[in-house]
């Protein structure tokens, strides 16, 4: 099968013909039909956050179960299902006590070390799966923990950004922040996980969602799905004052879609007394954040959300109803479709600041 590989740190994806070995114990195997570019990826082929290699990124995919191995029982082929990189144990701590997505347990959903590989190049060296997926390919061979089947009334492109992008987004509003309806909200970075987070305060009923972005197309993008004030942050002279004036002193909940040290600071000092300030963004592992000390004393609270705080297995089927009875809006999220061959081209447009979300479409 053919697969996007990174074989260095930084680099470009190779595009490979490589093997997918059959499925094992409690393994799916999964015909990729949508994949989406999500900046995760890219943070891992600049080098910003190290991974094995080599291995074949991607990690927003959804398509069509061939087969199955020995003791899966969750799904059958033909079903439809998305991949989520919050692959659960459901025996540890943190599975048990309601927070699945921060599983303790990575080796009871993996191979053992002495089994074969479940990818492989001709010559029988292993290929490591980015995320314990390996989205960027023709197949996905994965832990019956890492998929939920969904309604075949669902298309898998649009299916694909549910997987990462919009559960991280939604995730965030619905779970981890909890937004009540008439709050006010900001969101830092309108590309693919804050167009989600917009869309998230919009359906909780927040009373007004500031979007800030330095992109005027991703502005317009962002007032279509449910942005009510749109600031461009490289044409005001500071961000925090700005939406504390369209704010009348600041929000009760913002939300930094970006990974930057500025901006997680900014979405910190917006905050109005008691607000809270949720950090989506994968901000680099040495880089340190400053705060002053006495805003916490006014009840001011910076967090942090892995993956939305999700529960995919219940929480996906939610969002597809959503989309489907016209609340949640994908179509409109989608800027490109790829070929697998375009990936690289896809990332250079990412990098520029040109795209909201990119779909990698699998003949």
């Amino acid at each position: 099968m053919k697969a996007a590989v990174l074989n260095e740190q930084p680099g470009a994806l190779s595009i490979e013909d490589i093997t997918v070995d059959a499925p094992g114990a409690n393994e799916v195997l999964v015909r990729v039909v949508g994949a989406g570019l999500c900046h995760s990826d890219l943070h891992f082929m600049e080098g910003t956050f190290r991974t094995p290699l080599p291995s074949v990124l991607g990690h927003e995919s959804a398509g069509v179960v061939e087969a199955v191995g020995s003791d899966v029982t969750y799904c059958k082929p033909g079903d439809h299902v998305i991949c989520c990189l919050s692959v659960f144990c459901g025996q540890c701590r943190q599975c048990l006590s309601g927070h699945p997505y921060r599983c303790m347990n990575p080796d009871a959903t993996s191979r053992p070390k002495a089994a074969p590989a479940r990818l492989r190049r001709s010559d029988g060296s292993a290929i490591d799966q980015f995320a314990r997926l390996g989205g960027f390919a023709e197949m996905m061979l994965v832990h019956q923990n890492a998929v939920v089947v969904i309604t075949k009334d669902m298309p898998l492109d649009r299916a694909a950004l549910i997987g990462c992008g919009v559960t991280t987004g939604l995730g965030a509003v619905f779970r981890t922040a909890q937004v009540e309806p008439g709050a006010r909200v900001c969101v830092i970075g309108a590309g693919g996980i804050g167009l989600a987070a917009i869309q998230g305060a919009r359906i909780a009923g927040a009373g007004q969602i500031v979007v800030v972005d330095v992109s005027d197309e991703k502005l317009e993008v962002a007032g279509r799905l449910g942005g009510t004030d749109l600031v461009n942050a490289s044409s005001v002279e500071n961000v925090v004052a700005a939406v504390k004036a369209l704010t009348d002193g600041g929000v009760d909940y913002s939300f930094e879609a970006i990974g930057l040290k500025a901006t997680a600071e900014q979405a910190f000092n917006m905050l109005d007394i008691g607000g809270t300030a949720t950090v989506i963004g994968m901000v680099p592992p040495r880089q340190t954040l400053d705060i002053r000390g006495i805003d916490l004393l006014s009840e001011k609270k910076l967090q942090g959300s892995m993956m939305g705080s999700n529960q995919f297995r219940t929480d996906m089927p939610m969002f597809i109803r959503m989309y489907l009875d016209g609340r949640l809006k994908l179509d409109e999220m989608v800027s490109g479709r790829l070929q697998l061959g375009e990936i690289n081209e896809g990332y250079e447009a990412m990098k520029r600041g040109e795209v909201t979300r990119q779909v990698i479409i699998f003949d």
